[in-house]
């Protein structure tokens, strides 16, 4: 199989053949970064292509890292993300251009995988929302891609050192929250009090009325 550096360089040349063989081989991923970022569905798949076009637009600026563009075309997707409002408004007329994919029908089982993934990122989102955005960016490109520590640093444009120093900080930090997370759910948890019964009926302590 044609590997990215040279599907990258026929692009160069303005292969849009080649170009169109990377977007099908990495835009799943891209999605799935885009909608743990986002929590949307639909925002994701926005994303996606402007991912993509950005990466056309800049794609004489790029040098692949190893075999693959991926963790380039991650750090579009993080660009993008950060105000991706923004970015879709910028973008709005270069995809007006582009023809609409063919409607596909919207299945039940369909339905039922977009609303759960959904809600599987909004739980993720509620224990990340503690980081500062620096060491999520982090946490996002090690854990959710499953990138090495030198990946991240390409994805984000950082330091190697700096990577490592922000990924031990979110681990300290999320691992002191899933700890207060796991005592709140032991205490939910526990034995629950009997809810009280019928009051006595207070004892009389004068004489009996005939």
């Amino acid at each position: 199989m044609t590997d990215d550096r040279e599907l990258w360089a026929r692009s160069l040349d303005g292969d849009t053949t080649a170009f169109g063989t990377l977007f099908e081989r990495h835009a799943d991923a891209v999605f799935g970064y885009c909608l743990r970022r986002t929590g949307a569905w639909s925002a994701a798949e926005d994303l996606v292509s402007v991912v993509f076009l950005e990466a056309w637009r800049r794609r004489r600026a790029m040098v692949p890292y190893g075999a693959s563009v991926l963790p380039w075309l991650y750090g579009i997707a993080l660009g993008v993300s950060r105000n991706h409002h923004r970015s879709l408004r910028r973008h709005r007329a270069a995809l007006d251009r582009v023809p609409p994919p063919e409607p596909a029908a919207d299945h039940a089982d369909a339905v039922v995988e977009r609303v759960d993934a959904e809600r599987r990122v909004a739980a993720v989102h509620r224990h990340l929302a503690g980081l500062a955005r620096r060491d999520r960016e982090v946490v996002e490109a090690c854990v959710w891609l499953g990138q090495t520590q030198a990946e991240a640093a390409v994805t984000l444009g950082i330091p190697l050192g700096t990577v490592k120093s922000r990924l031990a900080r979110a681990h300290r930090q999320l691992r002191t929250g899933v700890l207060a997370d796991l005592a709140m759910e032991d205490r939910s948890d526990g034995p629950q009090s009997a809810p009280p019964g019928p009051a006595a009926p207070a004892r009389r302590t004068g004489p009996r009325t005939p």
